[in-house]
C-alpha cells in the first residue's frame, strides 16, 4: 500500500478540539498548513528584528516614532483592503480563491497550504498583519521610501473611509425620502409644496 493509498483509506480528516470550544471539523487545511504560514510570518518578523539589531547605533536613525504609527496603520488598512477585496488584485488571489463574476473573492480553493493561503488572502485582518510587516520593514530599510509609501496608502485608506461614509449617508437619505413618500401616499397627504 502506497502513502497515497493509506491517506485515502484513512478517510476524511478528523475533528480537532480547540481549547475552550466544541469539536471543530478540519477543512481542506490542517494545523500544519497554518503553522507553515505562521513560521513564514514569524521568520519575516525575526529577520526584521535581526536587521534592526544589526544596524546597532544606526538603527536609532531608522526608529519609527509613535507619531508615525497611525500613518502605518492607515497604510496597512488600505493595502490589506486592496489585496483582499478589490478587483485589481484578482491576479494575486486567483490561484488560491474562487472569485465571483465581478472578481470578488467567494471562497478558498484547493487544499493544504494552497487553501490556507486562500483563507489568508480573503481576510483583511490577516492580510493586514502581513502588510504591516512589509510596511514597517520598508520604513526600517529606507525611511524616506517607507514614509512616502505609507503616506500614499494612508491617504487611500482615508479616502476609502470617506467614500464609505458618504455612500452610507446617501443611502440613509434616500431611504428616509422613500419612507416619507410612502407614508404620505399611505395617508393621502401631498408632500408637494404649494
Amino acid at each position: 500500500m502506497t502513502e497515497v493509498d493509506a491517506t485515502e483509506a484513512a478517510g476524511p480528516r478528523p475533528s480537532i478540539v480547540w481549547p475552550g470550544s466544541e469539536t471543530t471539523p478540519l477543512g481542506p487545511s490542517g494545523p500544519e498548513d497554518y503553522a507553515l504560514l505562521n513560521i513564514v510570518y514569524l521568520s519575516g518578523l525575526t529577520a526584521l528584528a535581526a536587521v534592526t539589531h544589526r544596524l546597532g547605533p544606526r538603527a536609532g536613525d531608522r526608529a519609527i516614532p509613535m507619531r508615525e504609527v497611525p500613518l502605518l496603520s492607515g497604510a496597512a488598512f488600505a493595502l490589506a483592503h486592496v489585496l483582499a477585496k478589490e478587483k485589481i488584485s484578482t491576479w494575486l488571489r486567483e490561484p488560491f480563491v474562487v472569485e465571483s463574476a465581478e472578481h470578488r473573492p467567494l471562497r478558498s480553493e484547493g487544499e493544504g497550504v494552497r487553501y490556507a493561503i486562500g483563507e489568508l488572502l480573503t481576510c483583511t485582518r490577516c492580510v493586514g498583519a502581513w502588510c504591516a510587516l512589509g510596511l514597517v520593514g520598508l520604513r526600517t530599510a529606507s525611511p524616506p521610501a517607507g514614509r512616502l509609501v505609507s503616506t500614499v496608502l494612508a491617504t487611500v485608506g482615508v479616502n476609502n473611509i470617506a467614500q464609505a461614509a458618504f455612500r452610507l449617508l446617501v443611502e440613509n437619505t434616500n431611504k428616509a425620502a422613500i419612507e416619507a413618500k410612502n407614508a404620505a401616499v399611505a395617508t393621502g397627504s401631498d408632500l408637494r409644496h404649494t
